[in-house]
């Protein structure tokens, strides 16, 4: 038996692509008929329809309308308009440019609105500043599919889940709050002074893996990237090893990186790696770092590196590097300059 579709997107959306047929004085009976949507269900307030009722109403309404911003900017953007900027973004060297030239080239289409990236340390944040005011009918799918489209651009670019460290959103919370947990997977507040994600500023460094023939392939299925979220993070090995130290076990680490255990150990798996793995590298370049940049003793380099005592500690480096603690630091101490710590 076939897998049922999940109703899991508020009716409310589809309820705003309406009033942009509305605007532009077009009848939308015939997308609603193609997406499956009864008259009636459009009326019921905590509606739900499945992802691809969406994509199907959506693409309708953006073709018919030749409008792809769909009533929200004061021109319309017509059809092929955000597959310009994709394009205009795939030859960028690596994520951080290609969003950069998203938010530059975007200005072009619309200035309504004023994309923006900013890097801060560790931190990146895509931020929409709104320049004029926004039906408010209108609005909040407006914000949010501005959000999930360069979301799900730079996941596809890179080939990699990115995942949230936090989104906001400028208006109260609807009352179809519980889907964006879906769409935004990590800390959702409202009322925030613009809207915005933030996300770990590693991932900008990352090289796009897609062409121009992928780019084709994709255009034909785009609204598919806003709903689907990548399971795949190509960062996931590099910020297992940044916080495994504070967070040694698979539950507290997963918890700090805001997905399951077993998606943890299932990603680590796809690098070609394991939580084992990853424990002992981490372990052994803190010692080796402790043993020949300190003058820590042997039993409290053991201790910094999470062992239970200095026999295990011992045990487990001679396997890593066939040597002692000790004979290890004698042999290439003499080249290292140690400073107490």
């Amino acid at each position: 038996m076939a897998k049922q579709a999940l109703a899991a997107t508020p009716m409310a959306f589809i309820r705003t692509m309406v009033v942009a047929y509305e605007k532009y004085g077009v009848d939308p009976a015939g997308a609603l008929e193609r997406a499956g949507i009864a008259a009636q269900q459009l009326q019921e307030p905590d509606a739900r329809i499945t992802a691809a009722q969406l994509e199907t109403f959506s693409e309708t309404a953006m073709r018919q309308l030749d409008d792809e911003a769909l009533g929200w900017f004061s021109r319309r953007l017509p059809w092929g308009s955000y597959g310009m900027l994709c394009r205009a973004s795939l030859t960028a060297p690596n994520l951080g440019v290609a969003l950069k030239r998203w938010c530059r080239h975007h200005r072009l289409l619309a200035d309504d609105v004023l994309l923006t990236l900013r890097v801060a340390a560790d931190r990146a944040e895509l931020v929409i500043e709104e320049q004029r005011p926004i039906d408010p009918r209108l609005r909040e799918f407006c914000l949010l599919s501005l959000l999930r489209n360069m979301h799900g651009y730079a996941c596809w670019a890179i080939d990699s889940r990115i995942p949230l460290r936090a989104a906001t959103f400028p208006h109260p919370p609807p009352p179809h709050r519980e889907a964006y947990a879906l769409m935004f997977p990590g800390p959702v507040s409202f009322d925030a002074p613009v809207a915005s994600i933030g996300f770990d500023a590693g991932y900008l460094a990352l090289p796009q893996r897609r062409d121009e023939a992928a780019l084709r392939t994709m255009l034909k299925r785009a609204l598919v990237l806003m709903v689907l979220q990548y399971r795949h993070d190509r960062l996931v090995v590099q910020r297992v090893r940044e916080l495994l130290l504070a967070h040694p076990t698979a539950e507290a680490l997963a918890d700090a990186l805001n997905i399951s255990v077993r998606t943890l150990h299932r990603q680590l798996r796809s690098e070609g790696t394991s939580l084992q793995e990853q424990k002992d590298r981490v372990r052994r370049d803190l010692a080796i770092e402790l043993l020949l940049r300190t003058t820590r003793s042997v039993k409290q380099i053991a201790r910094a590196a999470s062992f239970r005592n200095e026999k295990s500690f011992t045990r487990a480096f001679r396997q890593w590097t066939g040597d002692s603690p000790s004979e290890y630091r004698h042999k290439l101490g003499a080249d290292a300059r140690p400073t107490p710590h």
